[in-house]
């Protein structure tokens, strides 16, 4: 290309090229589309023939080393309906002007790695690649619509305000990842939503000023391991992987793409869901406001995993629907709140809850605690207190003292399978008698069924005394609750004297009431420990 001073304009370019130079020198848009619906889709096999074609490199110049503006005017790159033909190569360069680019369609890989840009839109093209690891960007970032087919690289970027990828369509790189963003940083909003991404999105390390959002976003990836792998996230204030309503109004015409699509749906409305088919892991994440999970889809494999371990968040809305297969695993995490359905979780061997700390619940829908129980059982194919503690501690916070009792008794109840024959016949005597001491009123009404068996029994009885001169006045009633009380002493023990079948009645009496009185003190032990 022939040199020419940034104010001049080069003598080879094209038809099109001069018109994008002039235009650009305005600010105004150079709209080189057919006005054809047909003709103008960038993503379309229609062939756009050298009328609307310009060169990457003249582009490049425009924005590296681009003439000045026409006087009182702003000088940005505006195009519409464009082919940008070779490479766009501005890598490591300082790109000034405001860019906006819509309906374009790019012939090779855009360039963008270190490079240093103010705002950059690019709405509804057709890209090969873009690569831009390290960009820094003192605006935004946005990729609505756009369709990538060999994956985006924003490893290590660094987004001054809003990353928008909502409604882009990006198919997987040599290495299996559709977006390869570990360790960016976006300053405000991340906004994914109705997302399509056929490869890993990778965001290890990642952080999100604001919040992160993908409603109705569809991520799959039957090449490897992970859908969405994103551990040591950070999200200042919500993750949302929930559906979206549908009846909103789509993107017009405007320069500036609207924020947010849509509202997460109510019952009854046309509604997108969140699904994520492949793994999805968030380990060590930290979430200032919630993490949402309504409405979200999960398709894993046999070996693949919805991993939360060890994440932190104030409020955890896991209302998806119920994984078919693979784990989902919380073990380690913090949360203030859970919010959850019966029909979430998964069941037996694929739910896993070990040192899950959670201090309030607040159950959508029907969650008795029956199906609270089974959901603890499902977490722990082998058997652990800790589940069954943390739920009666939080049930007991909360005052429903009642169910809290009913859990740890669960627990007594599983820990008792665990257990030799001999400490198992003893739990099963102790369920039996005294329900483990967590029903006192059991062990009221077996002494009062004792003592009037007894006292029937020892009523047929004139029984003649050890001591003729000292005895008490015979009572069965007093002898017979003598007989059970192994502590206290009414003074008609020892007193008489019995011979026969009646000495086997006395002694039954005295163990039955050891017997319960050892198993309503191990229950009163476990009631004072239970805090």
């Amino acid at each position: 290309m022939t040199e020419a001073r940034t104010d001049e304009e080069p003598a080879d370019l094209t038809a099109a090229e001069r018109r994008m130079w002039e235009a650009f020198r305005t600010g105004s848009v150079c709209d080189l589309s057919a006005r054809a619906a047909d003709r103008d889709d960038p993503h379309a096999d229609h062939v756009w023939g050298p009328e609307r074609s310009v060169r990457a490199r003249v582009v490049a110049r425009l924005l590296l080393h681009g003439p000045p503006p026409v006087p009182g005017r702003v000088a940005s790159l505006k195009l519409r309906g464009v082919r940008i033909s070779g490479r766009l190569e501005l890598s490591g360069g300082a790109v000034a002007p405001y860019v906006e680019l819509q309906s374009c369609r790019f012939d090779s890989e855009i360039q963008l790695s270190e490079a240093r840009v103010g705002t950059l839109r690019m709405v509804n093209c057709a890209i090969p690649r873009l690569e831009a690891s390290r960009l820094h960007t003192e605006g935004d970032l946005h990729l609505p619509r756009c369709r990538v087919a060999r994956g985006i690289r924003l490893t290590d970027a660094q987004i001054g305000t809003d990353l928008l990828i909502s409604q882009a369509v990006v198919q997987r790189d040599s290495k299996g990842r559709a977006i390869a963003a570990d360790g960016m940083s976006v300053a405000q909003d991340l906004q994914g939503e109705l997302l399509e991404t056929y490869g890993e999105v990778s965001l290890r390390g990642a952080k999100v000023g604001v919040s992160m959002n993908l409603r109705g976003a569809r991520l799959r990836n039957p090449y490897g391991r992970y859908a969405l792998n994103a551990p040591q996230l950070t999200v200042e204030r919500t993750l949302y992987l929930t559906s979206i309503a549908l009846d909103y109004a789509a993107y017009g015409g405007s320069s500036t793409p609207p924020y947010g699509l849509g509202p997460t749906p109510t019952r009854g409305r046309r509604a997108q869901h969140f699904e994520c088919r492949g793994g999805l892991r968030l380990d060590d994440g930290r979430f200032g406001d919630a993490i949402d999970f309504y409405g979200a889809r999960f398709a894993l494999a046999p070996d693949q995993e919805l991993s939360l371990r060890r994440i932190q968040t104030p409020e955890f809305r896991f209302v998806g629907e119920r994984p078919e297969e693979g784990r989902v695993v919380v073990s380690g995490a913090k949360v203030v709140k859970l919010v959850d359905t019966s029909t979430s979780w998964p069941g037996p061997g694929g739910l896993s809850i070990e040192g899950f700390v959670y201090e309030n619940l607040a159950p959508r829908g029907h969650f008795p605690l029956s199906r609270r129980l089974e959901w603890v059982a499902a977490a722990t194919p082998e058997y652990s207190p800790e589940p069954y503690e943390r739920l009666a501690a939080v049930l007991r916070a909360s005052g429903e003292d009642a169910d809290a009792r009913e859990v740890l008794l669960a627990k007594q109840r599983r820990r008792r399978d665990t257990l030799p024959p001999w400490p198992k016949a003893w739990g099963y005597l102790q369920d039996w008698t005294v329900v483990y001491g967590y029903r006192p009123g059991r062990a009221a009404l077996w002494m009062a069924v004792l003592w009037a068996a007894g006292a029937l029994l020892f009523s047929q009885l004139d029984p003649p005394a050890i001591k003729q001169d000292e005895h008490p006045q015979w009572s069965a009633a007093l002898y017979a609750l003598d007989l059970l009380l192994p502590v206290i002493d009414l003074g008609q023990q020892g007193q008489w004297k019995l011979e026969g079948g009646w000495q086997w009645g006395a002694a039954g009496l005295v163990i039955m009431g050891w017997i319960l009185a050892t198993t309503v003190a191990a229950g009163a032990s476990r009631l004072l420990r239970r805090g």
